[in-house]
């Protein structure tokens, strides 16, 4: 499957680059998760529509540890966030120059672990996550 890759029970690898218009099909799509790739997009019209389409997202690199800390901190939460690999020259195009692993939550930038922990112990993580549709409690 061109653009993705499953690389574990829950994440998927999108190879976010635009591809060769020779090797590619107007869109892939993955049987088992809802992401798509549209090839005509940009790496960063990629990115953005994810981050609108899914109420928390985590945009992390294969390599980092704290991506697993961050889902299972969402998850003791109730929260099964879309995880997405980002291969080193993808992570340019993520919106104001984030840093990986990056937690977007309703289209907006939450920052990385720290950030998401102190939102957590301040109280406001879950009325966030209640906000934006990601929790129902």
């Amino acid at each position: 499957m061109q653009g993705l890759r499953r690389c574990s029970n829950d994440v998927v690898h999108l190879d976010l680059t635009t591809p060769t218009p020779a090797t590619t099909n107007s869109s892939t799509t993955s049987s088992s998760s809802s992401l798509s790739i549209d090839v005509e997009e940009s790496t960063e019209a990629r990115i953005q529509r994810l981050i609108s389409e899914h109420p928390v997202i985590i945009f992390t690199r294969s390599s980092c540890c704290m991506c697993h800390v961050m889902k299972k901190l969402l998850a003791t939460i109730g929260v099964n966030p879309t995880v997405i690999e980002l291969d080193d020259h993808e992570i340019t195009a993520l919106p104001d120059a984030t840093r990986t692993p990056a937690v977007f939550i309703g289209g907006s930038s939450v920052g990385g672990l720290e950030s998401l922990v102190a939102l957590h112990v301040s109280g406001h993580l879950v009325p966030k996550l209640v906000q934006v549709g990601a929790l129902w409690v």
